[in-house]
C-alpha cells in the first residue's frame, strides 16, 4: 500500500540528515595530509654560515660580514746592531762540538740562563750531531767555522768554496783565526753567510790559566761586545771555570747573554 506523499517526505529529510552527520564525525584520510603545516627542525645558527633571513631577500640583522683576511707579521730583519740593547754580551766557542767539553759548557750556559753562538766544524759536526742538536733545542745558535779549521787566506778559491760548503748551514760564518780577506767574505757572501769576527778575544786556546781568561772577560765586557771562547780544540777545563765564574760577576752587574742572530 502506497503511504501518502506528505509523510514520505519527512522520512526521507531525516535519513539523509543522519547521513551527513555521519560522515562529519569520519575524518578523511586525504584532508589531513593536504592541509598539515610543513615540519620546523630548529638549526644552530652558526655565524657567518647561517643562511637564515628575517625578510624576503634581506639578510638577517645577526649575520657579520666577513672580514679580511688577516697577513701574518713579516719577520723583522736580522738585526747586528748589537750596541742597541743595553747591557748585552755575545759569548761565542769554537772549534766544537767536542764530546767532553760542548755539554760542560752548556751547563754553565743553562745555570745562568745565558744564550750563546757556537762557531762549529763540520768534521765535529759529523761525529756528534747529537752536540749540535743540543745547541740548537737548547736556544743557542750554531755559526759555521768551516768544515775542518783550515786557513783561508792560505787556500786557493776552490778550496775556500770547499771549505764554506761543507760547514754546517748557517747565516754567519766565522774564517779560522780571523784570517780573511775581501774576497773571502765576497765567497762567503755568495753561501749568503756574514763573516763574524769578535771584540775580546780571551785566548783560552792558549790554556794561559783560569785567571787569566776571567780577566779577558771582565776588561773587555761591554754592551753589544762579542766574546771569543773554545769548547773544542783540545782541554777546556780552564775556559768552563773561568765562564761560571764571570757570568756570576757580570749578572751581578746587570749583563744579560744573547745568541748572534745567525
Amino acid at each position: 500500500m502506497t503511504k501518502p506523499p506528505g509523510k514520505v517526505l519527512p522520512l526521507v529529510a531525516a535519513l539523509l540528515c543522519g547521513a551527513v552527520v555521519a560522515q562529519a564525525a569520519t575524518p578523511s584520510s586525504s584532508s589531513s595530509v593536504t592541509s598539515a603545516a610543513p615540519a620546523v627542525t630548529a638549526t644552530p645558527n652558526h655565524g657567518l654560515l647561517s643562511t637564515t633571513t628575517s625578510k624576503q631577500g634581506e639578510p638577517s640583522s645577526s649575520k657579520r660580514p666577513t672580514p679580511p683576511p688577516v697577513k701574518p707579521p713579516k719577520p723583522p730583519a736580522d738585526d747586528w746592531n748589537l750596541t742597541k740593547h743595553g747591557k748585552v754580551l755575545y759569548l761565542t766557542f769554537d772549534d766544537g762540538p767536542q764530546h767532553e767539553w760542548t755539554p760542560k759548557v752548556l751547563a754553565v750556559l743553562r745555570k745562568h740562563h745565558a744564550q750563546a753562538t757556537f762557531f762549529v766544524l763540520g768534521i765535529q759536526v759529523a761525529q756528534y750531531p747529537e752536540l749540535v742538536a743540543a745547541e740548537r733545542a737548547a736556544g743557542h745558535h750554531v755559526g759555521n767555522h768551516t768544515y775542518d779549521h783550515k786557513t783561508l787566506t792560505h787556500l786557493p778559491d776552490a778550496k775556500v768554496h770547499q771549505e764554506i760548503a761543507m760547514g754546517v748551514k748557517s747565516k754567519c760564518l766565522r774564517p779560522p783565526e780571523g784570517a780573511t780577506t775581501a774576497k773571502i767574505a765576497a765567497i762567503a757572501a755568495g753561501y749568503h753567510q756574514r763573516q763574524v769576527l769578535w771584540d775580546v778575544d780571551t785566548k783560552d786556546w792558549e790554556k794561559p790559566g783560569i785567571a787569566h781568561i776571567e780577566h779577558a772577560i771582565m776588561a773587555g765586557a761591554r754592551p753589544g761586545a762579542i766574546i771569543l771562547m773554545h769548547d773544542g780544540g783540545g782541554n777546556r777545563s780552564q775556559t768552563v771555570a773561568a765562564l761560571d765564574h764571570t757570568l756570576t760577576q757580570l749578572t751581578k752587574q746587570g749583563y744579560t747573554y744573547r745568541s748572534l742572530p745567525c
